[in-house]
């Protein structure tokens, strides 16, 4: 068997086993590809089953030099997930990856916007145009729902249960959960549905998809990226965002005006806090209002 092979074998086994994204599997097989480059490039001509510790060390000094120490820990994390698997399919006995260590991070918050530079980027959608509606409807729901990007997209009108007041969110893994929807951001995805996207010629496939472009198709995660970026550079916002800080902001202002964690948790469909309080930013000067607002000693 070859490497290609073998990646095809992990692959499936992340998803029928592990129930991974294909975001998810798209990463990890682009850690073990690069391996493989690494190989063809210097004429090593060596399996999976039988590669070495010491060819990988070579490969990650390699990989070092061109990335930094976030990329570089996150291709060790997928190279010793791909060793365990042929370890666990019983191709191999030992995982060369045991003894390479990845690089030591600092924790990194999260960029967030306050609620000012959120309205800022709204107020810069440019509403002339047809493409206006469903931006402003896309940043209210990414902000007024906490939802990844990649959940945005995928949104179908079937999830939506406007009545109830909440939507259908399929998250990492495939796994469902419920996230509230307020009748404020009701009304912009409302408008757009009805004003816009009612006039567009939808491609076969895509008749359920909420977020249409304009040939009828399901929006990309790089074009909520796109949308985002150009607004920011509009309104001379000088930090660089994405459709995460949209969801980081929710989690930090729902957290400051008296939320929960494990609220907080479940909205954005975590499965550990301790994920949650990464991605929750909290400033001094919310903590020190907290210890004078509760604390006996105060």
């Amino acid at each position: 068997m070859n490497w290609k092979t073998f990646i095809k074998s992990y692959q499936s086994y992340l998803k029928i086993e592990r129930g991974l994204s294909k975001n998810t599997i798209d990463n990890y097989s682009l850690d073990i590809e690069r391996l493989c480059m690494y190989l063809e490039s210097n004429s090593i001509l060596v399996s999976p089953i039988i590669i070495s510790e010491e060819t990988i060390q070579h490969f990650i000094y390699s990989v070092s030099k061109e990335v930094n120490a976030r990329s570089q820990a996150r291709i060790i994390s997928g190279l010793k997930s791909f060793f365990s698997y042929l370890i666990f399919e019983d191709y191999r006995t030992d995982n060369p990856m045991e003894l390479i260590e990845a690089p030591r991070l600092g924790r990194k918050l999260p960029d967030t916007l306050s609620v000012q530079d959120i309205d800022s980027l709204i107020e810069a959608i440019d509403l002339s145009k047809p493409e206006g509606e469903r931006n402003r409807a896309i940043l209210e729901t990414l902000y007024g729902c906490g939802l990844r990007v990649s959940e945005l997209v995928c949104l179908k009108i079937s999830d939506l249960f406007f009545e109830e007041g909440f939507i259908k969110i399929t998250g990492k893994g495939n796994k469902q959960r419920f996230v509230p929807i307020s009748d404020y951001t009701q009304k912009f995805i409302v408008m757009y549905k009805d004003l816009i996207r009612s006039h567009i010629t939808v491609q076969k496939g895509h008749e359920d998809t909420l977020f249409l472009n304009r040939r009828g198709k399901q929006l990309t995660r790089a074009m909520i990226f796109t949308i985002i970026k150009d607004l920011a550079v509009a309104i001379n916002l000088n930090k660089v965002i994405s459709p995460h800080t949209l969801r980081h902001s929710f989690a930090t202002h729902l957290l400051e005006n008296g939320a929960d964690l494990r609220s907080i948790q479940l909205l954005l469909g975590h499965e550990s806090i301790t994920t949650t309080e990464i991605y929750v930013h909290l400033d001094r000067k919310h903590l020190t209002q907290i210890v004078n607002k509760f604390h006996p000693r105060k």
